[in-house]
């Protein structure tokens, strides 16, 4: 046991090749789900993992609802700059809705 000990911290070229060999995985990982079989491909594991949750329940495989807002922080700001304006017209139309009422009353 000590000798592998020993030769495994004096021969370092397995950390080598496995800090190549994943980042050329990861190269091809992010390479491959551009393509269209790659998109197809993860589409199909997604669709799986959704069967895995409804049928067995595991809901460990489930991703939030709001892990695009994580994903996508950009969008998700000017998402909510957006929610923002639209409310504030909303008020501002139904302040305008109850003036036009207390007008109509008047009249």
């Amino acid at each position: 046991m000590w000798e592998m000990i020993e030769q495994m911290t004096s021969n370092r070229l397995w950390i080598y090749t496995a800090l190549v060999g994943s980042l050329f995985g990861l190269a091809f990982s992010t390479y491959f789900k551009s393509t269209r079989i790659g998109l197809w491909l993860y589409s199909k594991f997604d669709t799986g993992v959704d069967y895995l949750v409804e049928r067995f329940g595991w809901t460990w495989l489930e991703q939030p609802e709001d892990a695009w807002r994580k994903k996508y922080p950009y969008v998700t700001k000017k998402i909510d700059e957006l929610e923002a304006r639209l409310n504030l017209i909303e008020d501002v139309q139904e302040m305008d809705d109850i003036r036009l009422k207390d007008l109509e009353k008047k009249i």
